[in-house]
């Protein structure tokens, strides 16, 4: 699907603010509400829009701890990367799983209290999946830039 300028405008306030009132939107954008009613039910109905979610503060959430994982399987087959995804889907620790190409297999990105949740994770969780033959864990210490925002 090709999207023009209007569409493009549309998503960039959605993306920053899901919560925002189409009437809203068509007064930034100087179009009338159906028009955008229209334009926002074909770009969800074509998929562009995925889903509308609430982001919430780590932080405040109490999770202080971010780590991403470099995970390298015992053996690159189907079967195998199967049984393992099926695992890190029953994780809600891990918020992002990556099956890459590369030196390792999969970038986990995980979010956590402390050091000592992490460490729970990694030998009661991780570390005892038997499709695993490696993990190299690295911590956040600051976090420059986090957005959902993808550029139009």
């Amino acid at each position: 699907m090709i999207l023009d300028e209007t569409d493009k405008r549309i998503l960039r306030l959605l993306q920053q603010d899901a919560h925002c009132k189409l009437k809203d939107i068509a007064n930034k954008i100087n179009l009338s509400l159906t028009p955008v009613h229209d334009r926002v039910k074909r770009l969800e109905k074509e998929g562009i829009i995925e889903k509308y979610v609430t982001l919430l503060n780590k932080k405040k959430m109490g999770k202080h701890l971010t780590v991403y994982c470099q995970v390298t399987l015992v053996k690159q087959n189907y079967d195998i990367s199967e049984v393992f995804n099926q695992a890190i889907m029953n994780m809600p620790e891990v918020v992002e799983c990556n099956f890459i190409s590369g030196n390792f297999d999969y970038l986990l990105k995980i979010v956590l209290e402390d050091m000592e949740s992490y460490h729970h994770f990694h030998q009661k969780k991780l570390s005892i999946l038997p499709e695993v033959s490696l993990i190299n864990s690295f911590f956040i210490i600051s976090e420059v830039k986090n957005t959902t925002v993808l550029p139009l």
